[in-house]
């Protein structure tokens, strides 16, 4: 049975708050408890939606002061039967030594083995339904963070998928902890490897000026399953600014001001999902296609399931010196939010009218000269929704 406490609400002065209901922030930076944890079910769905779904039961562990069990990902990409789920543990996908030591004093991952007493557990049931809002749910964890609930070695949260879970904290929260994500090195030698041929090929197909051999990655959301569920986000949120036709995107990319040809345009697509063969055709002079295939590296990819192939082309994109993606994909998303955060440290707060370097566009936005939009993340947001969910609402400022 859940219990509720009913407690009175924590005061603004207390530090819980950073921004208001949708925007929580802690005042402590000096470490979490590590005789105290919490426990989430397995996270499910597309690599970035799980990525989305550890920040958020980091920071959920972080308002309760108490250290993440390491949880279990999901190798594939089956989220409704989950029966077909293939778990993965974090440790084969990310470094578990070196996000604590990224992460210290603001969010701590622990071991099963560091628990003393597997029996002081707490279950607490996330709340669902339209009746759960926003405000319930923050009450129910400020509530879990006091005695008696707080006096349990484990809470252990029962319920949907940490991704769905109400969001309470601010883009840069959320960007703290994506840093401390670092693959492992199997897996990044792999991207490594695909990088390398990126480059080996441009400098056959033609170099810059300056001897560079740089590339453009377009994340090119043209599948079957994405192009049925953009239509029906278009129908529901009567915008038709989602969908992109394979013509849009190479007209858009085409048109990009100031785009140095010729370069290699690598195309991160799920090939196995795809019902178009002629993405390498009708491309812009000076823009040369190339996906795995043609590339010649498939054989990476597919010795590894989804979840890992997704990492290395995320991975390849991220390194891109051009990026274009959907801004309504999770997986464009986050990428144009680290560019970003590369882009913030160089001293660059906005790219409205000249040229930087990291450079992110939006293809299913019209930008100037027919082209694709300019895209920065808004790092002072005080929700993820835009990046979770999608958004046609963005701009060439990171603030």
């Amino acid at each position: 049975m859940v219990l509720f406490f009913k407690t009175a609400l924590l005061s603004s002065s207390s530090g819980y708050y950073g921004g208001g209901i949708d925007s929580v922030s802690l005042d402590y930076d000096s470490g979490i408890r590590k005789d105290k944890f919490l426990e989430v079910p397995q996270i499910v769905w597309g690599l970035n939606n799980q990525k989305i779904a550890f920040a958020r039961a980091c920071l959920t562990a972080r308002l309760l002061n108490r250290t993440l069990l390491m949880p279990s990902l999901s190798a594939s990409l089956f989220y409704k039967e989950i029966d077909l789920l293939q778990p993965i543990s974090f440790e084969k996908v990310f470094q578990f030594q070196k996000f604590n030591s990224l992460c210290n004093g603001f969010v701590q991952l622990g071991r099963y083995s560091d628990v003393l007493n597997r029996t002081r557990v707490f279950d607490l049931q996330k709340g669902s339904g339209r009746k759960w809002t926003v405000e319930r749910d923050l009450d129910q964890l400020r509530q879990a963070s006091e005695d008696p609930i707080d006096g349990f070695e484990v809470i252990r949260i029962v319920g949907k998928n940490p991704f769905l879970w109400h969001d309470h904290w601010p883009v840069k929260d959320y960007a703290r902890v994506f840093e401390c994500l670092v693959l492992v090195d199997e897996i990044a030698k792999e991207a490594d490897k695909v990088v390398s041929k990126i480059r080996e090929v441009g400098r056959s197909n033609g170099v810059d000026s300056d001897g560079a051999s740089r590339y453009v990655a377009v994340h090119m959301r043209i599948e079957k399953d994405w192009m049925i569920h953009c239509k029906k986000l278009e129908q529901r949120a009567n915008i038709s600014q989602i969908c992109s036709s394979k013509d849009e995107i190479l007209q858009r990319v085409g048109n990009i001001v100031g785009l140095k040809t010729p370069t290699v345009v690598y195309l991160a697509v799920a090939d196995s999902l795809l019902e178009d063969s002629s993405i390498l055709s009708g491309w812009k002079q000076g823009l040369n296609p190339f996906e795995k295939k043609k590339l010649g590296v498939d054989g990476i990819y597919s010795k590894y399931p989804y979840l890992i192939q997704s990492a290395i082309d995320y991975e390849v994109c991220l390194r891109a010196d051009v990026f274009v993606g959907n801004s309504f994909s999770t997986f464009s998303s986050l990428i144009v939010l680290e560019r970003t955060q590369k882009m913030i440290r160089m001293g660059v707060n906005s790219w409205c009218g000249v040229d930087v370097r990291w450079p992110s566009y939006a293809y299913n936005i019209l930008g100037e000269s027919n082209g694709s939009q300019r895209w920065m993340t808004n790092m002072s947001d005080s929700s993820l929704g835009a990046i979770s969910y999608g958004s046609n609402s963005i701009s060439c400022r990171g603030y």
